[in-house]
């Protein structure tokens, strides 16, 4: 199917329903996999979850909860900012009846695709999460893997976090994931989600497809989405004066949870000359235990 590249960018505000204030569902994405929700609650709200066919992440993006699941009570510390710390996850099957209890106000993202078996539900503690350094010089960034492909908790749903320091770029080389049939990559749908620090911050995200020959860059403001049907994707940049953070949600056909890329050919040279570079000493920028300070 066509992709209309208009309509890949979601500016903050325009992509809610209710009081929920972004509501992305395979359908409306125009795609079959991948899907993601972000909640606000206010303190004392109840939220009832019902999984269907569908499993999801939890994921408190400012302030936690607690998650009433088969007669458990799972409490989510979460963090002040996505930028501030990293969170600890729940995840729930398809299949699960569930309730998301808010103590205090609290705002949470709800990554989702099919699942094709139910998996178990998991608690996922900030401390076991992999903090993951990548690239160098100005492409340094840090890379948060609470739902990769090594964790072996969901069917088919992928999940992590990039924090890109002010002035660096991350989602570097462009790469792309769309057709598995080279061998190589893993066919996935992907979402990304935007926080940019501090006020009237901004950056900058760029897709295209050197096939269908549309080519798409794009202001992101905070709480802004971008959808990747397919195409290569990056880089994500960073202004030099406001860190960047995103939520990537992948999911896809594949059979094996795998997040295998392949690089724009005219800059794949980039990765082999990160040999030569020190790494951003401002990465990592948050772990567990809070905001790190270089």
């Amino acid at each position: 199917m066509p992709v209309d590249p208009t309509r890949l960018h979601i500016p903050a505000g325009t992509g809610g329903d209710g009081s929920d204030p972004l509501v992305l569902t395979p359908e409306r994405c125009g795609w079959s996999f991948a899907g993601l929700r972000v909640v606000r609650l206010a303190a004392g709200e109840r939220r009832a979850i019902e999984t269907g066919d569908d499993e999801l992440a939890i994921v408190p993006l400012q302030g936690g909860c607690a998650v009433e699941v088969e007669g458990r009570r799972l409490a989510l510390e979460g963090r002040s900012s996505v930028f501030d710390r990293v969170t600890d996850v729940v995840y729930l099957p398809s299949g699960t009846e569930a309730a998301i209890v808010a103590d205090a106000a609290c705002e949470l993202a709800l990554p989702s695709a099919p699942a094709r078996r139910r998996r178990e539900v998991a608690y996922i503690d900030a401390r076991e999460v992999a903090v993951e350094t990548r690239g160098a010089g100005r492409s340094t960034r840090q890379i948060t893997n609470f739902l990769t492909p090594e964790v072996d908790i969901p069917d088919r749903l992928l999940c992590c976090e990039v924090l890109t320091p002010p002035g660096n770029w991350s989602s570097y080389p462009p790469h792309k994931h769309d057709d598995a049939s080279n061998g190589v990559e893993a066919e996935l749908e992907e979402i990304y989600y935007f926080r940019v620090e501090g006020p009237h911050g901004i950056a900058a995200h760029r897709t295209y497809d050197l096939v269908e020959g549309w080519d798409v860059t794009v202001t992101i403001g905070d709480g802004d989405t971008f959808l990747v049907p397919r195409g290569f994707h990056g880089p994500c940049m960073a202004s030099p004066d406001h860190a960047l953070w995103y939520l990537n949600v992948l999911a896809g056909p594949g059979d094996v949870r795998s997040m295998a890329i392949s690089d724009d050919p005219a800059h794949a040279w980039i990765r082999g000359a990160w040999a030569g570079q020190t790494g951003d000493p401002r990465v990592p920028m948050a772990t567990a235990a809070g905001r790190r300070r270089p």
